[in-house]
This record gives structure tokens, C-alpha cells and sequence, in this order.
């Protein structure tokens, strides 16, 4: 059974450790800042999840006590690290991007970044009011 469990454990590493790799190649790599963003959001997320699942599984099998943390830590990288690509891609995407440049989404669609959503409409509403006016710089 101790054998079985080191070579999961060992499997775990050396998967984490390509991934890894792999996310790092990919953002030195990569030719531009959307495409570097795949690398550390997607392979280099696979990497330290994996590390940390070997880990957890050591933990359970050769500790003293089973540790709880690496699971904490993997839900918490794997729930925040797309959120932080898709804000970081939404920031590009307003900064080098007009919105007349995208691609024709289709009849009564818009892009959700640049359409008629609520930041309009309370832009409509800081316009009724008597609050200072604000410049939008996108």
C-alpha cells in the first residue's frame, strides 16, 4: 500500500513539475500579452495544484495527521486564478482595443465589455445628478 501511495505521490510531482515548466516556457515565451496569459493562468495553475495535491496526499498517508491546508489552497488558486485572467484580459482588451476594432458580435448583440449595461446607466444617472462629471478614459 506504501508503495502504490509514493508512486501516486511521485506521479503528482512530476505532473505538477511539467505543468510548471510548461507555464513558465509559456510566459516567457509567448508572443504577446493575451497569449502569455493562458500560461500562468491555465498550465502553471495545473502545476502548483498538482504539487499541492501531492503533497496533501503525503500528508494523509505519511504524516502524523492528514492536512487539510493543501485542499484550502488548491480551491482557493483554482477559484481565483480564471478570475484574475478574465480582469486582467478585460484590461487589455480597453486598453489596446477599441470597440469599433472587435469583431462584429451579430444583430442586437454587443461585446458585454463595451455594450449598454448598468455601468451606462449609473453613468446616466451620475450625469442627472449634481455630482462632479466624470471623464471616461476607455
Amino acid at each position: 500500500m506504501e508503495f502504490a501511495l509514493e508512486i501516486l505521490i511521485t506521479a503528482f510531482l512530476v505532473i505538477g513539475g511539467i505543468f510548471g515548466l510548461v507555464g513558465s516556457f509559456g510566459l516567457v515565451k509567448l508572443p504577446d500579452q493575451m497569449t502569455r496569459l493562458h500560461a500562468p493562468t491555465k498550465a502553471a495553475t495545473l502545476g502548483v495544484g498538482g504539487i499541492l495535491i501531492a503533497s496533501a496526499l503525503w500528508f494523509f498517508g505519511f504524516g502524523e495527521r492528514a492536512s487539510w491546508h493543501e485542499l484550502l489552497i488548491v480551491i482557493f488558486l483554482f477559484l481565483t486564478a480564471p478570475i484574475t485572467g478574465l480582469m486582467i484580459a478585460k484590461t487589455n482588451l480597453h486598453l489596446t482595443w477599441r470597440a469599433e476594432d472587435l469583431p462584429d458580435p451579430g444583430e442586437d448583440m454587443h461585446w458585454a465589455t463595451y455594450g449598454d449595461s448598468a455601468e451606462n446607466s449609473l453613468m446616466d444617472e451620475v450625469e442627472d445628478s449634481d455630482a462632479p462629471k466624470r471623464e471616461n478614459h476607455f
